[in-house]
C-alpha cells in the first residue's frame, strides 16, 4: 500500500528547505533544478511542477531569505526594558546574536544583493525589505530620542534607525567573513570604545 502523498503546500515547502540547504551551502549559481530535487529527495519534473523554472525557485528563496533575515522581532524580554537608550542596545544586541549565528544566511543574502545589481527586480525587493526592517526600529528610536533629547541632538528617528541597523549588518558581515572567531561580545566591547 502506497504511503500518503503530501500536500501541494507541503511539498512546496519540502523544496524551498532543500533549495536553502542547496544555495547555502552552494551558492546561487549553484542552485539547480537536479540538485534541489536530489536534496528534496523528489523527481526533478516536480520540482518544476512547483517552480517552473529556475528563476522562479531563485525569487521564491529569495522571499524566504528575507522574511527570515530583515524580519524584527522584538521580545517580550526587551520591550519590557523600562529605558529606551537600554531597551535599544538590547535590540541591538539580540538582532546582532541573531543574525551573527546564521553566517551561511547572511552569505546567502549578500550573494542575492549582488545578484541585484544585474536584476532590477531582485534589487527592488532587496531595498523594499530593507526599508522595512530600518523602519521597524523607527518606534524604538523615537523613544530614545523623546528620552535623550540632549545626547542626540539633531538625530532623527531615521536616522538612528539606520545606525542600529549598520551596527547589525556589520556585526553579521563580520560573523560571516570569519565565523569560526567572530566574538560578539568583542565586537561591542570594541564599538562602546570607539564610540
Amino acid at each position: 500500500m502506497p504511503g500518503q502523498k503530501a500536500s501541494e503546500a507541503t511539498r512546496r515547502e519540502q523544496i524551498l528547505s532543500a533549495a536553502y540547504d542547496v544555495a547555502s551551502r552552494s551558492g546561487i549559481d549553484g542552485l539547480t533544478v537536479r540538485a534541489v530535487a536530489t536534496r528534496a529527495k523528489v523527481s526533478h519534473g516536480l520540482v518544476l511542477f512547483h517552480f517552473k523554472k529556475r528563476d522562479q525557485l531563485i525569487s521564491a528563496l529569495l522571499d524566504r531569505v528575507l522574511s527570515t533575515t530583515l524580519l524584527l522581532q522584538v521580545s517580550e524580554e526587551v520591550a519590557r526594558i523600562p529605558h529606551a537608550l537600554d531597551r535599544l542596545r538590547a535590540l541591538l544586541r539580540q538582532e546582532m546574536d541573531r543574525l551573527s549565528s546564521e553566517p551561511r544566511r547572511i552569505r546567502l543574502f549578500f550573494e542575492y544583493w549582488a545578484l541585484g545589481t544585474r536584476r532590477a527586480a531582485i534589487r527592488v525587493k532587496i531595498s523594499e525589505e530593507l526599508e522595512r526592517y530600518r523602519a521597524a526600529f523607527r518606534a524604538t528610536t523615537e523613544d530614545v530620542l523623546r528620552s535623550e533629547p540632549t545626547r542626540f541632538s539633531r538625530v532623527t528617528p531615521d536616522g538612528l534607525a539606520a545606525v542600529a541597523v549598520s551596527f547589525i549588518n556589520g556585526c553579521a558581515v563580520q560573523a560571516m567573513i570569519d565565523p569560526d572567531h567572530f566574538d560578539i561580545k568583542e565586537y561591542l566591547t570594541a564599538v562602546r570604545g570607539v564610540i
